[in-house]
């Protein structure tokens, strides 16, 4: 591994985690704006092909992918972890209404996490998305993020999952507080 592919830093993976997303047929682009999905935001709005929601709150992600699944579309939420929170009573409706459900989660509350507001959430998320029967998978270095991302569409849009893809704070890095 090159020192780059340990650099929280890189800017390469979140470009080429749009790349795959859009080679998979990832269309909708669902989001509350946040610093660490700031590529995929910005890129997705500046794709044509692309159609990009900015949500008042990230629970209604989880109903726009399932109308964007009715629709034949692909999609992703993109959300911070504080924003899983808001989701819990939405998240069952990936159960019930058994549609693939794939969201892109950047962790806080994690390594290096200065802000303790943000740890509550930050610690609970991955077990109440399992809680909720979604399936996590999690990405910690930048060589990590496009093995995590290849599984995790196709547990979400070959197998009908829903799936969680963290981006912990060792990759994205802490945000001073």
């Amino acid at each position: 591994m090159s020192e780059d592919d340990r650099d929280p830093g890189d800017a390469r993976w979140p470009r080429a985690l749009y790349d795959l997303l859009r080679a998979q047929n990832v269309t909708q682009f669902a989001y509350v704006p946040d610093a660490g999905h700031r590529v995929l935001i910005d890129r997705s709005l500046a794709d044509a092909d692309a159609h990009s929601v900015a949500l008042t709150t990230e629970e209604e992600g989880v109903a726009l992918l399932a109308g964007a699944d009715l629709g034949g579309a692909r999609g992703v939420l993109l959300m911070q972890s504080s924003g899983v929170g808001n989701c819990i009573n939405m998240l069952s409706l990936t159960a019930g209404g058994k549609f693939p459900f794939l969201t892109i989660v950047s962790m806080r509350g994690d390594f290096g996490e200065g802000n303790p507001w943000q740890y509550p959430m930050g610690q609970a998320t991955q077990t109440v998305l399992e809680a909720m029967g979604v399936i996590v998978l999690r990405a910690d270095a930048p060589a990590d993020v496009i093995p995590v991302a290849e599984a995790a569409l196709a547990m979400a849009f070959k197998a009908g999952n829903a799936v969680a893809m963290l981006l912990g704070q060792r990759l994205l890095g802490a945000k001073a507080f």
